[in-house]
């Protein structure tokens, strides 16, 4: 029990589970849940469902659920019970989160044999960041009427690319033609079949690095889209920037309150998120596409404008990478539509994990590398490739790291509070050392944002119209 926590100032465990491990005759200790604790010995619990019924699964956190092996295993195309019908059984015993434990559910219970290879268990409580240390013996009595199996896949062997960008063509190639028909190597481009970028996209990005580029130019290109021209005039409009009186054109819009820099990223944000549609299916439990896009992108804009003007970014730019931090999400969907579902049930059934697992273990590639390909083919500034191929290494300090740095310090302020899908992260100093940015400034900047969360939400609706 040495990585265990202290038991000082630990809130309890609620009193249905205590009752219930009491009648078992189960010992346990209350731990605070906390980075250190060791993976292995943590139990991840999911219910499952089929037209047959439910059935609770255990396995360890280090381990990633396949719902593939575990339908061979069982026979049964299992799913994520529904989170609203999960709610309301935890809600008749007053309980949060799901414990790992089987007698809690009268649903038969499937393990993984790896779980009992620890001398003792770290279990879910039922109360958020409180575990229940158990030993393995003790557990073994709560799974006298349980099935063994062995269905989850070590996160050891689940090699993720991380930090070579050089390989991302050749895996995504290898991933392309492993789940298409084409067995003849063609082209990336060819092979995806990517739609080309809409005519205003096209002008938009000529506009971005032409230095002599007014307002009058963007005007004008924007008036061109009628959509588009109507969706930034609303975006003006927006309580969320309190303008003062009535905004009547794009270019007021642009004058008066947005802008020449955030209105043409915001343009190309709008153009290039109508290139791929949103995908029909979605994992249960995640913040909408667009919802959580816009919600990035003004944290962004704060930590941003928070940053020592001599070490700031350029603004815009940072802007539009968190507007388009999560395009490789709606590239899987375009590139592996059959394969897009088993994706998501995957994400729904391994909330302990980020999503770059579960994709790198199905597909091989990560939506991450995808998407800062698509970037480049499309060629966007290397600036914003940048920031979605590194966002999920807080340690990545080449090229442009000040980009990747604030999505991914974005992304894990935000899920801290609920926003996004994902494990709760922690915020490495050398991240915010990296930025110059203090840990008290980073909250105050999420807090400020999370505010409008409302006037952000009507922004966000703009963008679900595509």
């Amino acid at each position: 029990m040495t990585d265990a926590a202290l038991d000082t100032a630990i809130p309890h465990a609620p009193s249905v589970i205590r009752l219930l491990l009491e009648k078992l005759g189960v010992s346990y200790r209350e731990v605070l849940d906390q980075p250190a604790l060791r993976s292995a010995r943590k139990v991840q619990p999911v219910l499952l469902e089929d037209s047959v019924g439910a059935l609770m699964v255990l396995f360890a956190q280090n381990q990633l659920l396949d719902l593939n092996r575990l339908a061979e295993l069982t026979g049964r195309t299992l799913t994520a019970v529904p989170q609203d019908r999960l709610e309301r059984m935890l809600g008749k015993h007053n309980l949060d989160i799901l414990p790992g434990l089987p007698a809690l559910t009268s649903s038969p219970c499937l393990y993984d044999e790896q779980l009992l290879r620890v001398d003792n268990l770290l279990v879910n409580s039922g109360e958020p960041g409180v575990l229940l240390e158990i030993s393995s013996e003790d557990f073994k009595k709560m799974l006298t009427k349980a099935s063994a199996g062995n269905f989850g896949e070590s996160l050891d062997e689940i090699k993720r690319n991380l930090d070579r960008p050089d390989h991302d063509q050749q895996e995504i190639s290898k991933a392309v033609q492993a789940f298409t028909a084409r067995r003849i190597q063609q082209r990336l481009e060819a092979t995806i079949e990517i739609p080309p970028l809409a005519e205003t996209a096209q002008k938009i990005i000529k506009l971005r690095v032409d230095p002599n580029a007014t307002i009058d130019d963007i005007t004008g290109v924007v008036e061109t889209d009628p959509a588009l021209a109507a969706q930034v005039v609303s975006w003006a409009a927006s309580p969320y920037y309190a303008s003062p009186g009535k905004i009547r054109s794009v270019e007021d819009a642009i004058v008066r309150v947005l802008g020449f820099d955030l209105v043409i990223n915001l343009a190309l944000g709008l153009a290039l998120g109508k290139t791929l549609s949103l995908p029909k299916d979605h994992p249960q439990q995640t913040t909408p596409y667009w919802q959580q896009s816009i919600y990035t992108a003004a944290v962004i804009e704060g930590l941003t404008r928070a940053m020592p003007r001599a070490e700031r970014p350029e603004a815009g730019l940072t802007y539009l990478a968190g507007l388009l931090h999560n395009f490789g999400y709606l590239v899987l969907a375009h590139v592996f539509p059959p394969h897009f579902s088993l994706i998501c049930r995957h994400l729904e059934v391994n909330p302990h994990l980020c999503h770059s697992y579960v994709e790198q273990h199905l597909l091989g590639i990560s939506r991450e590398q995808i998407g800062a390909w698509l970037m480049r083919f499309w060629d966007m500034p290397d600036e914003l490739a940048t920031a979605l191929r590194f966002q999920n290494d807080p340690g990545y300090d080449g090229e442009h790291a000040a980009y990747p740095s604030l999505v991914c310090l974005a992304v894990r302020l935000l899920r801290s509070r609920g926003i996004g899908s994902g494990p709760v992260e922690s915020i490495p100093d050398e991240l915010l050392e990296r930025l110059s940015l203090s840990r008290t400034k980073a909250e105050d900047v999420v807090n400020k944002v999370l505010e409008a969360e409302v006037l952000l939400r009507e922004l966000a609706s703009q963008f679900t119209q595509n």
